[in-house]
This record gives C-alpha cells, structure tokens and sequence, in this order.
C-alpha cells in the first residue's frame, strides 16, 4: 500500500468519523508531510518501518531544531496513524514504544481586569462604524471565553434569551473541538455591544453581499470574518494600549478562566464554559490564582521571608 493512500483514508477517518475541526486536519497534515519527507529522503516504506526507524525519524526532527512542543505534536500525530493503519489495513505498528519528551508546564499568562478594558475600549473609535464590530468581537472574547476560530463562526442565530429564576439571561452557543456544542452566558457589556454593532454596523456590511449571510460578524465585502482578520483586530488593540507581545486573542480566553476562578466561581463550572472535556485541562489556571496567593503571602506577611 502507498503511503499516500494511507495517508489520504487516515485524514478522511479524522474529519468524517470523528469529527475534527478543519485546522486540527490542516495539522495533522502538515506533521503526515514531514514524515513523508522523512521516508522519500530515507527511501523506506512505511509499511516495513522498525522502532528503530522511527527513532532515527525523531532525531531528524530535533536536528532541524523542531521545538518539544511540535516535536510531541509530530510524534503524536504519526502514533495515531499507524494506530489506524494497523486497524484498517493490518500493518505492522512500530510506534507501541514511542514516548514523547516532557515540556516544562507554561502557565497561561492573563491580563489584569483593567488591561482588558483598556484593550476592549481601545477598539472603539469616534465616527467609524467598523470599530462597533471590533470592539464587540473583543467583548465577546473576553465575555463568553471562546477561542478566536467559535467567536468567528458565531451566526446571527446562535445568540438566544433565556429565561431563568433570576430574570431573562443572553445565551451565546459556541462551537467548539470535535464539532462539540456548549451555551455561555453573556454578560451586559457584551450584549450591548453586540446590540450597537447588529444595529449600527452589520446591516450595511451585509448589504455588500448578494447572498445572505448568517455569520454574525462579516467583513467588508459582507461576508464571515477570517480568523485572520480577528487576530489582527486583537493586535491593533494591543498596539494601541501598549500591550504588543502580551496579547493574543487566546488570552483573552486565559484572562477569562483566571478571573472567574478568582471571583470564587467552582472549576467544574470554568470546566463548562471553558468545554474542556477533561478537569485537569482546567485546573492549569488554578496554579495561576495560587501563584498570585503566593506573592501576596510572601510580600505582605510579616514573618513571610
């Protein structure tokens, strides 16, 4: 069997039967193509690969200078391969032994309460309608703790009301990894920015477009956002306030995680707003609020040092 049938019926499995998202596919492929490369340089069939093999392939990743991070990353993604081509198609796997290397943990660095404000006001600016929908996006991020790739495949029809024993709550449903679904609560900055830009901004973008348009923020041919382009909302907005190197639109998921946390919200909850499917993804920003108990402790206790 070629290796690049091999390959091609693996990527299928990953995007039809379980779902992935199209970068997670995009990735896996990229990390398939330097094995690839691996095996045309070295002139081995991947069918017949011994451990050994796969050893030398490793060493061939670290000579490149390929970080731990994307080097385990790599290795992962061919462990799975061969996991599935030994299923499917009876080849000898030679991955059963591989470990990957261990990374020292980073912990997700979170703005202060104030620097995301000023991030989230800088995006507004006086007599351009277009800023309505940045700043909105910015809120968004912060508010519902959404990766930049949910808050850009949000629709018009993902935002809801719903009625609670408390009063009316906005309900925003994000689409995460995997296709997985989970609803948020949105808090009143957001809906109010969300409510200016539907009603100041989005009409005349999505008059730009023929078609239309379920997305909820549209670009200025009036049609859905790139992921790109809210990366570059979110630089702006870090150049503008004195924050480039610090900021990225993940962190604004961190700064999200870290504040509720802080607040006294329960890691179970930050669990489900977060979608992760496993709490120990979660308790990562726990070692953040410890931390920050920690330099309390030591710089304002008397008998601390």
């Amino acid at each position: 069997m070629e290796f690049e049938s091999a390959r091609s019926s693996y990527l299928d499995q990953l995007r039809i039967e379980r779902g992935l998202s199209p970068n997670s596919i995009s990735s896996y492929a990229r990390d398939l193509a330097k094995f690839e490369t691996f095996l045309l340089t070295s002139q081995r069939n991947f069918s017949k690969l011994s451990p050994d093999d796969l050893t030398e392939f490793e060493v061939s990743l670290r000579s490149a200078g390929l970080a731990t991070s994307s080097l385990n990353r790599t290795l992962s993604a061919i462990k799975g391969f061969y996991k599935y081509v030994a299923l499917e198609f009876d080849i000898p796997n030679p991955t059963l032994d591989i470990s990957t290397s261990k990374i020292a943990r980073k912990l997700p660095k979170a703005l202060s309460v104030e620097e995301v404000t000023r991030l989230i006001e800088s995006a507004k600016r006086e007599g351009d309608s277009i800023s309505l929908r940045d700043s909105a996006i910015l809120e968004l991020l912060y508010s519902s703790g959404g990766r930049v790739s949910e808050i850009v495949g949000i629709n018009t029809s993902d935002i809801s009301i719903s009625k609670t024993n408390h009063g009316d709550v906005t309900v925003l449903k994000l689409r995460g990894k995997g296709a997985k679904e989970r609803l948020v609560p949105l808090g009143k900055f957001a809906v109010s920015a969300v409510e200016d830009y539907l009603i100041r901004t989005r009409p005349a973008l999505a008059a730009k477009n023929s078609k239309a348009e379920p997305a909820l923020f549209l670009n200025a041919r009036g049609k859905r956002l790139s992921r790109q382009s809210a990366w570059q909302i979110v630089l702006d907005a870090a150049i503008a306030t004195g924050l480039q190197g610090r900021v990225s639109p993940h962190v604004f998921r961190h700064s999200y995680a870290t504040h509720l946390l802080d607040g006294g919200a329960d890691i179970r909850v930050v669990q489900e707003l977060l979608g992760h499917s496993s709490v120990t993804t979660t308790q990562i920003y726990t070692l953040i609020t410890i931390d920050k108990v920690r330099e309390t402790y030591s710089t304002a206790h008397p008998r601390a040092k």
